[in-house]
């Protein structure tokens, strides 16, 4: 099977981000989700929420709704308690995944969306609600953050990967410059002395 550049790069920075969702638990870091989905393949909404304090135990659910284009309202579509994730709306069943934190105190809410269609372009709201585990009592936190989705038939380059292609186009072109003007000096050198040569020979046929 051969995978275009297009799609190794979409493959390149969704593993990134999973790997970033996996793996840097210890240093929270919160990173914006991607906007752009192709019709047919998969995404990854992204949503972090880190706590302003890491030593503070904690625990946290963590709900999803979304709102079609051209609509007003919100629709609870998914809720993660752990270890529970359930699917609410029937147009997501069998198709959203939780990627998230795999224990009680969520920092990261990231959901995996399958076989995307055009009528998941919309806005998608991340709400966590967090309980701060503190010594002389509980406090609620809750935290909301939204991502624009928008569905396309094929991937858009992306603005690194366009100005790359154009750098390595015109580094070829470059070296094919410098290669020819290489050549037209060497040429030149050896024309020239082939007609001194030529010069001295004349002289000696004078001279005898």
């Amino acid at each position: 099977m051969t995978v275009s550049w297009k799609e190794a790069l979409s493959f390149q920075q969704e593993s990134s981000w999973v790997t970033c969702l996996r793996h840097c638990y210890g240093g929270c870091a919160e990173v914006d989700s991607e906007t752009e989905a192709v019709a047919g393949g998969g995404f990854l909404l992204g949503c972090i929420s880190c706590k302003t304090r890491e030593e503070v135990p904690a625990r946290a659910t963590v709900d999803w709704h979304f709102k079609p284009a051209g609509e007003e309202k919100f629709r609870h579509i998914f809720h993660y308690d752990h270890p529970n994730a359930t699917v609410f709306h029937p147009d997501f069943h069998d198709r959203l995944e939780w990627h998230g934190t795999l224990n009680p105190d969520v920092q990261t809410g990231a959901v995996y969306l399958q076989n995307v269609t055009f009528n998941d372009t919309g806005t998608y709201r991340c709400t966590f609600r967090r309980t701060l585990l503190l010594s002389l009592s509980h406090q609620l936190v809750i935290v909301e953050k939204e991502v624009e989705l928008t569905v396309v038939a094929e991937a858009s380059p992306e603005l690194v990967a366009v100005v790359s292609e154009i750098m390595m186009y015109v580094l070829i072109v470059g070296l094919q410059l410098w290669l020819i003007a290489v050549l037209i000096y060497c040429y030149k050198k050896i024309w020239d002395e082939h007609e001194r040569h030529e010069a001295r020979k004349a002289l000696r046929a004078q001279a005898e």
